[in-house]
């Protein structure tokens, strides 16, 4: 017991100092190539001015936030013009045919014990608390060396978690959705919709927010330091690895984790980042 203990601790600093490695890195030498003096022969260019560009800071954090939400609840809209399609079918399409196959592929992990390991180190809260302290830290390092791209990046990721977190509110209070580990052993698994808790705060339910957290945070750090090659494959190889454990510790079908995952990686692409001035 105390060695699985050991090994869990150990596990989880390896995962947090190893994702501080994707971001305080990158974010660093992004820094220094934004102060470094331009080429005698090129000019740095304006950006193109974007009428719905905004500023990005604390004090705007909530009128930014009511900003996304209407946006994401008026998106039906987008729709009835014939926009955006494409995504929509594939995510729809993807999330129902997992909805399909749950009732198949979660008693396996409910009954199994191969990842006990894993969900001990990779727990709900351990969970939530890593993907936290990322954001976190990017901030706390910006403000100690007065980098506004760096704080800007770990308020991005707040907002797109705050906007996430909304919307799951309102998915978990309407599906009332059961989890995997409400059901023993190789159990039906088919009434899980609608006979759970509509307490939308309540765990497990539709969609994953660990997921849609890890895939927000994820992607906003992805793309403000995409320039490093290696950044996104870190960023995302560990936002997969979180949610996968959301299904091995049978907390979630794996069609939650996929709408979830699919939602955090949405709203922080198309409705935060491409609003921004930095």
């Amino acid at each position: 017991m105390i060695k699985i203990t050991s090994f869990g601790g150990k596990l989880r600093k390896a995962l947090f100092f190893a994702f501080l490695a994707t971001a305080v890195p990158a974010y660093c030498q992004e820094s220094f190539n934004r102060v470094s003096d331009p080429s005698p022969t090129e000019q740095p260019q304006p950006p193109p001015v974007i009428a719905s560009e905004r500023q990005v800071s604390l004090g705007t954090l909530p009128k930014n936030f009511f900003a996304d939400q209407k946006e994401i609840w008026m998106f039906p809209r987008q729709l009835a013009k014939g926009k955006h399609w494409l995504p929509t079918i594939a995510i729809v399409g993807a999330t129902s045919a997992l909805i399909a196959s749950d009732a198949h592929t979660s008693p396996y992990f409910r009954t199994t014990t191969s990842f006990n390991r894993f969900n001990r180190v990779s727990s709900g809260l351990s969970s939530g608390a890593f993907i936290a302290a990322v954001p976190a830290t990017i901030y706390a390092i910006g403000l100690i060396k007065k980098d506004s791209y760096a704080q800007g990046t770990a308020l991005l990721a707040a907002e797109a978690f705050a906007d996430g977190f909304a919307l799951d509110l309102a998915f978990k209070g309407i599906t009332g959705r059961k989890q995997p580990s409400q059901y023993t052993g190789n159990d039906p698994y088919t009434d899980s919709f609608f006979n759970g808790s509509h307490n939308p705060v309540h765990s497990g339910g539709f969609y994953s927010v660990h997921a849609m957290s890890a895939f927000s945070v994820a992607t906003v750090i992805a793309h403000r330091y995409r320039s490093h090659r290696w950044v996104p494959f870190v960023a995302y190889g560990l936002a997969g690895a979180i949610s996968f454990a959301r299904v091995t510790g049978s907390n979630h079908f794996p069609s939650e984790i996929f709408f979830g995952g699919a939602m955090g990686l949405a709203i922080s692409r198309y409705v935060v980042l491409p609003r921004t001035l930095q």
